[in-house]
């Protein structure tokens, strides 16, 4: 049964301030959970400070408001910050690697190289060795576009601070992230032959198709088993991946970017997501901590 609505087209009950608050904090949602999550690198931390940011907002005269995105922009970002100072600390005694929890992303997001770019797991790796304002700062300038004096007000600094910032956190980033440009046809070709040997357990197989200098990331949070130092070199990868049983695994895209789920017993067991480069795989991370799987059932709406 739908609710009955007003002869203007309200909900019985509410306000056309409350109307026009909901409508506003709608429109944007998409926007201010990407903003969160790659404030955070967690979609449960995310979508506690839209929680929060919601019922902060419907206290608001948005009337006074002359640009609901920016204002809620701001809101969120303030609210994420808090958010991150909280979680570092407890990222610090985390057992074994830390991963952000994955999303199952829409297949045109990859069309957004900016977005699939900010939203990767490599890129977000990089930005867990920010301090919380410079990655915010980061974050709302590289992956946003926001002018500097939109940021300053979102982090309280000075517009001239946060163009000190934005330069540190720029360099800071480029020094670390994975290099290099991958086409999509590239992206593809080797993950889909590097998918052929994984479920046809082909040892020489994987050993043609990543790179000699290969990285396996794994988050079992003290959970579940997961090797706690990188795995590193094509053979010591090879011989952990050659061992997944691959009865149920299904191809994605996590975080934009090409992926493997692997369920056990119908359940999403590990998030094996993937990284290309020079035509071979050079980046695997394999999230298996049960508390970052729980947004792997449904596709996340990112937007910029």
């Amino acid at each position: 049964m739908t609710q009955q609505q007003t002869t203007d087209g309200r909900t019985p009950g509410t306000t056309p301030a409350a109307d026009a608050a909901t409508t506003s904090f709608v429109a944007h949602r998409n926007l201010l959970f990407t903003v969160a999550y790659e404030v955070l690198g967690s979609a449960s931390d995310a979508e506690d400070v839209l929680q929060d940011t919601w019922l902060r907002w419907a206290d608001v005269d948005v009337a006074t408001v002359l640009d609901h995105r920016a204002y809620l922009v701001r809101m969120t970002t303030r609210r994420a910050l808090t958010r991150l100072r909280t979680v570092r600390r407890r990222r610090e005694s985390y057992a074994g690697p830390w991963l952000p929890e994955p999303l199952v992303t829409a297949p045109d997001v990859a069309d957004d190289v900016v977005l699939a770019d900010g939203v990767s797991m490599a890129v977000l790796l990089v930005l867990e060795t920010l301090a919380p304002t410079e990655r915010a700062v980061f974050v709302l300038r590289e992956v946003f576009a926001l002018e500097y004096g939109e940021i300053a007000e979102a982090v309280e600094k000075s517009p001239a601070a946060v163009r000190q910032i934005a330069h540190r956190a720029r360099s800071h980033v480029a020094a670390r992230r994975p290099r290099g440009t991958v086409s999509a046809a590239e992206s593809r070709e080797a993950f889909a032959a590097f998918r052929r040997a994984v479920t046809t357990g082909d040892l020489q197989g994987l050993l043609d198709v990543i790179a000699p200098d290969v990285v396996l990331l794994t988050d079992g949070g003290g959970v579940v088993q997961a090797a706690l130092e990188p795995v590193v070199g094509a053979r010591a990868v090879a011989a952990v991946l050659a061992r997944i049983d691959a009865g149920d695994v299904e191809t994605t895209e996590v975080n934009g970017q090409p992926a493997l789920v692997l369920r056990r017993d119908g359940a999403v067991d590990t998030v094996l997501a993937v990284r290309v480069a020079g035509g071979r795989v050079a980046g695997l991370y394999a999230v298996r901590n049960p508390d970052k799987l729980g947004h792997a059932g449904r596709t996340a709406d990112i937007r910029r």
